[in-house]
């Protein structure tokens, strides 16, 4: 194996309650590949990535991020997500700062940095998702696209080692997801690592090294793109891209 296992988990079991959100998960994502994680609504796949960086917990199974093993009250979990970028579907922004204090506010409150270094890293981020104009703006100033660029750049102002995306374009109208997935592909092609829940099919032919495909908390296939859009395995994968593709 000639690239670093960046997260590792092995047979994770997730409930609430009786309902077992995630079975006997087990995946390798490794430096700089770019994993898309796709399938039928309520089948794991953001509660997988919410347990990558530690907003969620499994019940049983070993996850190992950045080779630090993570579980239910681990003191670690604060320390890795400063490494551990995550976008969501909601912006998750502060209304009442502008953009570049939304920007700034991590690196100087947890990486310490000063506030000239931390808006100096947030300009760049800014130029990297093309819109350093809006730094003054509220969020409330912006549209749904800018708002979630704004978030990636936020994410990128920590120098995370990857990145987590959570069906990122789902709460935005159409004309505006393009723009959002361009700001992804871009990062992907700079060897971000990157694992991406998504129904952008579209993107995950464009970008991902590998395709995970999920159904009832299981991961049941997992091929790189060129298998997964012309010949997956499984009747379930086959029928999902029969749905989601246009024919």
């Amino acid at each position: 194996m000639t690239k670093d296992v960046i997260i590792q988990a092995r047979n994770i079991d997730k409930f609430y309650g009786d309902f077992k959100a995630l079975d006997q998960v087990s995946l390798s994502v490794h430096q700089g590949e770019r994993m898309v994680v796709c399938g039928p609504s309520g089948s794991g796949k953001s509660t997988l990535i919410r347990c990558f960086n530690g907003l969620e917990s499994h019940d049983s199974g070993q996850l190992c991020v950045e080779g630090v093993e993570l579980y239910d009250g681990s003191p670690e979990i604060r320390a890795l997500r400063q490494n551990v970028g995550m976008v969501f579907q909601q912006f998750n922004l502060f209304p009442h700062l502008t953009v570049l204090e939304n920007l700034t506010i991590g690196p100087i409150k947890v990486r310490k940095q000063t506030k000239s270094q931390a808006q100096a890293t947030a300009l760049k981020y800014l130029e990297r998702v093309h819109i350093p104009e809006q730094a003054d703006k509220y969020p409330a100033q912006l549209s749904g696209g800018q708002q979630q660029r704004v978030a990636i750049a936020r994410s990128l102002c920590m120098e995370p080692r990857v990145m987590l995306f959570d069906e990122p374009t789902s709460a935005l109208d159409p004309e505006m997801i393009g723009e959002v997935l361009d700001v992804m592909v871009e990062l992907a092609n700079t060897g971000m690592t990157m694992v991406v829940v998504t129904h952008e099919m579209g993107f995950a032919r464009k970008v991902a090294d590998t395709m995970v495909f999920m159904e009832q908390g299981r991961i049941v296939e997992t091929a790189p793109p060129s298998v997964f859009f012309t010949n997956p395995k499984s009747d379930r994968a086959r029928l999902f891209l029969d749905q989601i593709l246009d024919h």
